[in-house]
């Protein structure tokens, strides 16, 4: 159904394009264009930004097994056997399923209608989060502003603006920020910050962020929180196992529990001082913890280790053998798996996350979901 409307839409799109050719006019939209889908993130958003950029193995799923279902049978640079949350994200939207930036950075705007994926993995909402390793958050808006300008230029300035305001921006944000100093060799973990200041720094980053987009035109917002970081499989390995209550009293889970609370408070204000501003957030916290303890009630079999790694919980980040350990295991039946590797979701897994973002109630998503937002106007 996705592929079909965007199918229609395309050809319309080109029809116009002649049209307008032949009368001198800027591009127009058909009436019943979708509203396109913009996307800012991390790893669990990432479509393949990092295969275009100088990084390093550990931020890049360019190699087997990721990507090797039966949709594409080869690694797309996507974090997952599969499709990631996005991708689900765009079908249900009817759109299609939307590339990385970088691969269409070159083009003059005709790509754009639909939107765009700036995500990349390893991204923080503060610019020195891996740094020179990854685009984070602040160039992600950057790349979109680029965007919006040949939009201008394609559109025109009505159309663009009419585009980029009824646009759904989607956010995977903070984690690296927060998990980031504890991945590492060092024995001492050292925080750039006192916690509650580290949580505020970020929350005011993606703030920065959602204000720059807004800017724009930017009206409807999607946002992931974080999940509790210590019960990762790479995190629980790391610390040589501990209960799935446990490892959400650790101190990066803490982190992530600091910022559920905050993130929901900074988005409340913004809705009271931008106008038109909606908003839809999804407790990723809450539905991974969920979906951990009681794999079976969602179709999982298997919450807590990794289809694919080495190690306990499968936790080494061994998943391709590219990350400096070449050996690895791969489980037989992936769908059973609520993590693909030590620290991504399965496709499945990512569909589950995904239908919670686009239909789910005030169990796990609110004050709109974003099935809502993209039907508002």
């Amino acid at each position: 159904m996705a592929t079909a409307m965007a199918s229609l839409t395309r050809k319309l799109m080109i029809l116009c394009v002649m049209i307008n050719i032949v009368i001198g006019n800027k591009i127009c939209l058909p009436e019943n264009q979708p509203a396109a889908l913009f996307v800012f993130g991390d790893s669990l958003f990432e479509v393949g930004n990092n295969n275009f950029i100088k990084t390093i193995p550990f931020l890049q799923a360019n190699c087997a097994p990721y990507g090797h279902t039966t949709f594409f049978k080869y690694a797309t640079g996507r974090f997952s056997d599969g499709l990631v949350l996005p991708d689900f994200i765009a079908k249900y939207a009817n759109l299609p399923l939307l590339p990385p930036y970088l691969r269409t950075a070159s083009n003059d705007g005709d790509d754009y209608i639909y939107g765009a994926n700036f995500a990349s993995a390893g991204a923080g909402a503060l610019v020195e989060t891996r740094q020179g390793t990854a685009i984070d958050l602040k160039t992600q808006v950057s790349h979109f502003k680029q965007v919006g300008k040949l939009l201008e230029q394609k559109l025109g300035d009505a159309e663009a603006k009419a585009l980029l305001s009824n646009a759904v921006y989607i956010f995977s944000i903070g984690g690296n920020d927060y998990s980031a100093p504890f991945l590492t060799t060092s024995s001492t973990v050292v925080l750039p910050y006192p916690q509650a200041q580290f949580v505020d720094v970020v929350i005011g980053n993606i703030s920065s962020a959602i204000h720059e987009i807004y800017k724009e035109g930017g009206r409807k917002f999607g946002l992931l929180n974080v999940g509790p970081m210590n019960c990762f499989p790479i995190f629980r390995m790391m610390k040589n196992g501990s209960s799935l209550d446990a490892c959400q009293e650790e101190e990066a889970s803490g982190i992530a529990r600091l910022h559920r609370k905050v993130l929901p408070t900074m988005l409340q204000k913004l809705e009271k001082q931008l106008e038109g501003f909606k908003y839809s957030l999804t407790d990723f916290y809450g539905a991974l913890v969920e979906v951990m303890k009681y794999p079976s009630r969602y179709g999982f079999k298997e919450g807590e280790v990794a289809c694919c790694g080495g190690g306990t919980y499968r936790g080494d980040y061994s998943c391709g053998g590219k990350r400096g350990i070449e050996e690895y295991e791969l489980c037989e039946n992936v769908n059973d798996y609520v993590y693909f590797d030590s620290i991504h979701p399965s496709e499945a897994a990512a569909q589950h996350f995904a239908n919670l973002m686009w239909a789910g109630n005030n169990d796990f998503t609110h004050p709109y979901n974003l099935k809502q937002l993209f039907e508002l106007r």
